[in-house]
């Protein structure tokens, strides 16, 4: 595996390849209450983009954005299929976590759904902790949301 990481924004087209596959599986996974998430999955305005490349293909992204002074939330976290089970999306959420930290910010939180078994295991494992669902997540029976605080 010949791996790089790559700091960019939500302009890559690599990115938007892989929010697209993203889009796709949980189309499948969400079911009836993908319209309602996929509001707020806009990529537009996403500043802080880690793509992972390996052998110059695009297999693992993930972004964050501003919520509050202090806290940034978790965005369009994916691994290629292909790519999956190598601890690819660890490297991608350990980058995403020291840039974050790098810019000042205290916290991370982020939503997933139940449905998303791999990914709640995924976050238990890397240290974040369930919170109470936020924002547009409070009254969402399928949302499940983490947060983890940084090491000072």
């Amino acid at each position: 595996m010949n791996i790089q990481l790559v700091r960019t924004d939500s302009k890559h087209p690599e990115f938007m390849c892989l929010v697209q596959q993203l889009d796709a599986y949980l189309a499948v996974k969400d079911g009836d209450e993908h319209s309602f998430y996929n509001q707020f999955n806009c990529i537009e305005h996403l500043n802080h983009v880690v793509l992972v490349i390996n052998d110059q293909t695009a297999v693992a992204c993930g972004a964050f954005k501003q919520y509050d002074s202090q806290t940034v939330e978790i965005k369009r976290m994916f691994t290629a299929t292909a790519a999956r089970n190598q601890g690819i999306a660890g490297i991608v959420l350990n980058e995403l976590e020291n840039w974050a930290s790098d810019l000042g910010f205290k916290k991370v939180q982020l939503e997933t759904g139940q449905r998303q078994t791999e990914a709640l295991s995924f976050y238990q494992k890397c240290g974040y902790n369930k919170i109470p669902c936020y924002g547009p997540y409070k009254d969402m029976e399928n949302s499940v949301c983490f947060g983890k605080e940084f090491k000072s």
